[in-house]
């Protein structure tokens, strides 16, 4: 039977997944709805796991659907859902376009590195750290990426055809503010992507079948498949097309063989091979028995040690040291605890479960989410932070827990969420520009939502100066919203700053003073 139709619908599904994934990304006005987020997001194998383990539920449930595909085809995920494993294909055809006569060869199995990556990820993921995750999975690396380096193109992009088009008195386009540039982030991102685009514009997927720890662990369970890729002695007739173009670089075409726990269904064989020589075989056997009539459980062993992950609780990382560079200044700031998002509850249920996509930076539409670097400690690098400097977290706005995908970001109600204390504010007297300078200003207070920060009467001593007053805190009101550290005028350390909480709270509202005002109906109408 011709299978040759089965790449052609594996391209689309691929394109389908690949297009809609980038377009979260890089949907920076928010336009696409978190139902549509979820959707795509729902069938990514480490944030599904993740949001799994710490749910129990349906919604985090995409994953065991990854995994029935995997014990029924092989790796389709790697093939058509993994948006860096698209990625990857388009690099290599890229290849295939400049140099015409692009061939891969068989490439022996590379087994020890790929377990070894696998068994370090496991490790330190049932040791309570998902750094290793968060450094190899290959969704959250096409976040990154995505997020780091491409959108800011797409934004200057944007920002060029508005500003030509008001030339032109067309408004239907409008200038977005760039936020946030961290280099660190972007460096390590370029790192990731010049890594994979040297790996597969060279040799098709090598990253999926030597680094990547899910393209590992689905090969695993591939052994166990029920419909394999096989090779028919009887209908093949030695012509070699099919080791030519399979980017996994797995078919033995000597001894006629294929190893498929290293395809990743890309199917290129099947579109190939002028006749039947290459076919799905039904692979229901028996446990195999060694001499002594004892199952032989050696290629089992690391199955068994791999479900003790699925099934493993998550614990604390075990560091959350900050560090922060000390700059010069009158009255430097350190801060003991980064502020988490709205809905995360914790830091350590946050950094426990974020894989460090950058969804629901790219996602926050006043770009107040940032790339950490060592503010959840060497583990976290990569999860997002609070960044007040940046901007600060809207009052109304719960777009970051609508679109986590890993349950890493909880959803939030907004009325929950405007009452959720993310940490407090602190004021730094000796850094206030009405201490310092005797300048009005009061920046702070006007920003604050909730009415946390309130200006009183500055006073030296007993001596009250006129027209001039300074903020009082009052904490057990503030929510740690950062509008009050982000309106601060005052460089390089701010006067006012928001302190994280570890856990987060549940802050008081504070009541509104009515004013009342006698009217006298009797009196005629002053206008």
């Amino acid at each position: 039977m011709k299978l040759s139709h089965l790449k052609k619908i594996r391209v689309i599904i691929s394109l389908i997944f690949f297009i809609s994934m980038a377009s979260l990304f890089l949907d920076y006005g928010n336009l696409l709805s978190p139902k549509f987020t979820n959707y795509f997001t729902y069938l990514q194998f480490i944030p599904s796991l993740i949001k799994f383990i710490g749910t129990a539920g349906i919604a985090g449930a995409g994953f065991i659907f990854i995994l029935l595909l995997a014990l029924s085809f092989g790796r389709i995920y790697c093939s058509s859902i993994c948006p860096l494993g698209t990625l990857q294909d388009i690099f290599s055809f890229l290849h295939k376009k400049i140099k015409k006569k692009k061939y891969f060869k068989l490439r022996k199995a590379n087994s020890s590195l790929r377990h070894t990556f696998l068994f370090l990820a496991v490790i330190l993921f049932l040791s309570g750290s998902i750094f290793a995750i968060n450094l190899l999975d290959p969704y959250s690396n096409f976040g990154r990426i995505t997020t780091q380096i491409f959108k800011p193109f797409l934004l200057l992009a944007n920002n060029l055809a508005s500003f030509t088009l008001s030339k032109l008195n067309i408004y239907s386009i409008y200038p977005v503010e760039i936020k946030g540039i961290n280099i660190i982030a972007i460096s390590l991102s370029l790192l990731f992507l010049a890594i994979v685009f040297w790996m597969s514009f060279f040799h098709g997927r090598l990253f999926c079948n030597t680094v990547c720890p899910v393209g590992t662990f689905l090969g695993l369970i591939s052994r166990f498949s029920l419909f394999k890729i096989k090779i028919d002695e009887e209908n093949c007739i030695s012509c070699n097309l099919c080791e030519r173009v399979c980017k996994s670089e797995c078919i033995d075409k000597k001894e006629k063989e294929l190893d498929f726990s290293r395809c990743v269904s890309c199917y290129n064989c099947f579109a190939v091979c002028p006749t039947d020589g290459i076919n799905f075989s039904f692979n229901l056997k028996k446990l195999e028995f060694t001499n002594n009539g004892k199952v032989d459980l050696k290629k089992r062993e690391f199955v068994a040690t791999i479900i003790g992950f699925l099934l493993a609780p998550v614990t604390s990382l075990l560091s959350q040291t900050k560090i922060v560079a000390k700059n010069p200044s009158k009255v430097p700031i350190f801060k003991k605890n980064p502020v988490t998002p709205p809905g995360s509850i914790s830091i350590e249920h946050f950094t426990s479960k974020c894989t460090a996509c950058n969804l629901c930076i790219s996602a926050c539409p006043v770009q107040v989410l940032q790339p950490s670097f060592l503010d959840y400690g060497i583990l976290g690098i990569m999860q997002p932070k609070m960044d007040y400097r940046t901007s600060f977290c809207n009052f109304e706005c719960i777009i970051c827990s609508q679109v986590c995908p890993s349950g890493a970001i909880l959803p939030i109600e907004p009325g929950k969420k405007k009452i959720t204390q993310l940490g407090k504010v602190t004021f730094v007297k000796d850094n206030c520009i009405v201490f310092t300078e005797k300048t009005d200003c009061g920046a702070c207070a006007e920003h604050c939502p909730t009415k946390a920060v309130s200006m009183i009467p500055y006073q030296e001593g007993s001596t009250k100066i006129a027209n001039l007053r300074m903020p009082q805190v009052q904490n057990e009101y503030c929510i740690g919203c950062g509008a009050c550290e982000f309106a601060c005028p005052v460089k390089p350390y701010k006067a006012i700053y928001v302190e994280g909480n570890p856990i987060h709270r549940i802050a008081k509202k504070k009541e509104e003073k009515k004013i009342e005002e006698k009217i006298n109906y009797k009196e005629e109408f002053p206008f």
